[in-house]
């Protein structure tokens, strides 16, 4: 009887073998405790932001774009700006994209994710269609194709209004910009003032990407992007 009363049922069994091993001493409880926080998500490191490269990237194609459509330089440098604009603009910009994806930063990865594409597509369509692969596009094509990139800049935008001045003031350039391609497909003056608008726009990118740098760096505020709201004082390019 009483070797009936000591022996326990297959159920209990198990969950006895299933529970976890309680620490005897605090000082087993503080070697568990220091495991468990070394295993845990939190302890691993952070992956760097990538919105300074990407930002680099997209601002200098912008300039040398800009300086072609604004008529600056002679017509050679369009094809050293298309290919420029293929490797640092745009596959440098997707790269990025997945960097930002990886850190967390899902706005910095929807916008170089977006724009590196957009700068390879102009650049494959531009020497398919210099190589006679298809007949050229008529006005309205690449004015539609335009003021499609120039609504979703719309968006892109209205987000900006959470994160900094200096985000507002570029995609607030970069929407002229493409609104100004789609009437300078009829116009030669706006074709040439998108060029214009798009050196601006690569410029204040450039002073946007370098502060970014900077700040990260020396790990300061030493060239301000504008904070808007709560975000004042943060000088990390992880809120970009």
């Amino acid at each position: 009887l009483q070797a009936r009363g000591r022996s326990r049922s297959p159920a209990s069994e198990l969950l006895r073998r299933r529970s976890p091993e309680v620490p005897k001493s605090p000082g087993e409880a503080k070697t568990a405790a220091s495991k468990l926080k070394a295993s845990s998500p939190s302890s691993l490191k952070m992956v760097a932001s990538g919105s300074p490269l990407g930002l680099f990237a997209f601002s200098v194609t912008c300039i040398l774009l800009g300086i072609v459509n604004a008529g600056i330089s002679e017509p050679t440098l369009a094809n050293l700006a298309l290919s420029h604009g293929l490797f640092f603009g745009g596959l440098t910009q997707f790269v990025a994209a997945m960097w930002e994806f990886a850190a967390g930063n899902v706005f910095s990865a929807t916008a170089f994710g977006s724009y590196g594409p957009f700068y390879l597509s102009i650049a494959a369509f531009t020497w398919a269609l210099e190589a006679g692969l298809y007949a050229a596009p008529q006005e309205i094509d690449l004015a539609l194709y335009f003021m499609t990139w120039c609504c979703f800049s719309v968006l892109i935008w209205i987000i900006t209004f959470k994160l900094n001045k200096a985000l507002v003031a570029i995609f607030t350039l970069v929407m002229l910009l493409f609104l100004f391609l789609a009437i300078g497909e009829y116009s030669v003056a706006f074709h040439k003032l998108a060029g214009w608008v798009g050196i601006a726009c690569g410029c204040l990118g450039l002073y946007a990407s370098f502060a970014m740098l900077l700040n990260v760096t020396w790990k300061g505020e030493f060239l301000p992007l504008g904070a808007i709201g709560s975000h004042g004082g943060e000088t990390t390019a992880e809120k970009v």
